[in-house]
């Protein structure tokens, strides 16, 4: 994968992501709302070699997101797109506000889907392509204190894993990627024990490992991902007793 587009790019799990894509012969296209974290990202990359773009930009803004993707297309067809960039609210035991709610489907739905579309069509074109969408181990039920967050993981989980059949037979490849606790800005703020907490840089490497072999789910750690499993599977009775128990953002 030679020509890579990646949002959310500025920190967390996103810088992660680009500097494990970095290396000679790559182009990396990145962008984030944070333009000196981005400056930083992208100066580190080309560090090990890699030819970096780095573009401050707002994945809700459906023209612009288009504008980009096209452009980055342009100077290198993509061999791989990753929407990444996403945001939670909650913490502090207040729940998530109505603006917060709105804010949450806009950036984790629409800049998710802001940022696939516009790839889609050249790389059905050439027939040749992979799409990775950041999910979450969260959107396999609904958890309270978070009831947005996860419902818009819940969202592009579906979404992408319907868009898998549908583009198979195109040559375009689509993965979902479902992390549970990774130590990044967004969980830092949580004030609960995670279980399974998991460094940046190896998450990364796995998702990246993932893209490349073009798996459907990837998943982590296997732990997470049977409870999350299981979780969805219970009966509602059932679930609202242990939600009862389960820490609050």
């Amino acid at each position: 994968m030679n020509s890579v587009l990646l949002t959310g790019a500025s920190s967390g799990l996103g810088a992660a992501l680009a500097l494990a894509h970095a290396r000679p012969g790559v182009t990396l296209h990145l962008s984030g709302r944070h333009t000196g974290r981005l400056d930083a990202v992208a100066d580190a990359c080309r560090d090990r070699g890699a030819e970096v773009f780095a573009t401050a930009l707002d994945v809700t803004d459906r023209e612009a997101m288009a504008d980009w993707v096209a452009c980055s297309e342009a100077c290198r067809p993509l061999d791989l797109v990753i929407a990444n960039a996403g945001i939670s609210a909650g913490t502090g035991g207040g729940g998530e506000s109505i603006g917060q709610t709105r804010a949450i489907f806009a950036v984790n739905l629409d800049g998710v889907i802001n940022t696939v579309m516009p790839a889609l069509e050249p790389m059905r074109r050439r027939r040749r392509g992979r799409i990775g969408i950041m999910s979450s181990l969260a959107g396999f039920r609904g958890f309270p204190g978070a009831p947005a967050y996860c419902a818009s993981k819940a969202a592009v989980r579906v979404w992408g894993e319907a868009l898998r059949g549908e583009l198979t037979a195109d040559g375009v490849s689509v993965s979902v990627i479902c992390p549970g606790f990774v130590v990044t800005p967004m969980t830092a703020v949580n004030r609960f024990k995670m279980p399974f907490l998991m460094p940046v840089e190896p998450a990364a490497a796995i998702i990246r490992r993932g893209l490349e072999q073009g798996r459907g789910r990837i998943a982590f750690p296997w732990p997470m991902h049977v409870l999350a499993r299981l979780s969805g599977c219970l009966p509602s009775r059932l679930m609202d007793m242990l939600a009862e128990k389960m820490p609050k953002k």
